[in-house]
Order: structure tokens, then C-alpha cells, then sequence
């Protein structure tokens, strides 16, 4: 009896993440003093590859990052927790900073 309404809120927070449209946020990136190091989800960090560290979503989420003044996007994939300054929502690395254009910039985050 008490799962069933556990499981029926699972279910509804699992349908407004999935159809949870684009956040306005800010994004930094990171790289030169974490290359080959591992991240928190045991890879090595490669500072060049399309990838980003986030607090919240799960390693393996892949999530368009869009530069709002540019409207260049990218596809990442989360590997890595952070960032670790409370106005950042993500840190992209430096290779997926550099395809859209950003040092520290307002960024469009859509989950896929």
C-alpha cells in the first residue's frame, strides 16, 4: 500500500525532468589543472573532450549547453561534480567551452 504512492511520485518526477524545457544558467569551464586527473566518476579528465561536471545530474546525462548571446550549442556528457561557485550551474571543459564560445557566459541547459 504505501510503495504505490512512493512509486506514482517516482513516476511523475521522472515525467517532468524529461520534458523539463531549457534553463537559463551560467557556465565556466575548466581544464589545464585537472588534465588526467580523474573525475568523480573515475575517468580520466580530458581537458579537449565534450564534457562538463555538474552538482546534481547523473554521471552519463548528456545535456545541450546553448551560449544564449551566441546561439552556438554543444552536446556534453556529465562526468564530474561541480562547480564549486554558488552563481554556476556548470563547468564545461575547455574543449566544449571553446565550440560555443565561453569563458564564463549565460548558457541554455536542456537535459536530452
Amino acid at each position: 500500500m504505501l510503495l504505490q504512492p512512493l512509486a506514482v511520485r517516482a513516476a511523475l518526477a521522472c515525467l517532468v525532468l524529461s520534458v523539463t524545457p531549457a534553463r537559463a544558467e551560467i557556465a565556466s569551464w575548466y581544464g589545464p589543472g585537472f588534465h588526467g586527473r580523474l573525475t568523480a566518476n573515475g575517468e580520466r579528465f580530458d581537458q579537449n573532450a565534450f564534457t562538463a561536471a555538474h552538482r546534481s545530474l547523473r554521471f552519463g546525462t548528456h545535456v545541450r549547453v546553448t551560449n544564449t548571446a551566441s546561439g552556438r550549442s554543444v552536446v556534453v556528457r556529465i562526468n564530474d561534480r561541480g562547480p564549486f561557485i554558488a552563481d554556476r550551474s556548470i563547468d564545461l571543459a575547455r574543449g566544449a567551452a571553446r565550440a560555443i564560445g565561453c569563458g564564463t557566459c549565460r548558457v541554455a541547459l536542456q537535459p536530452l
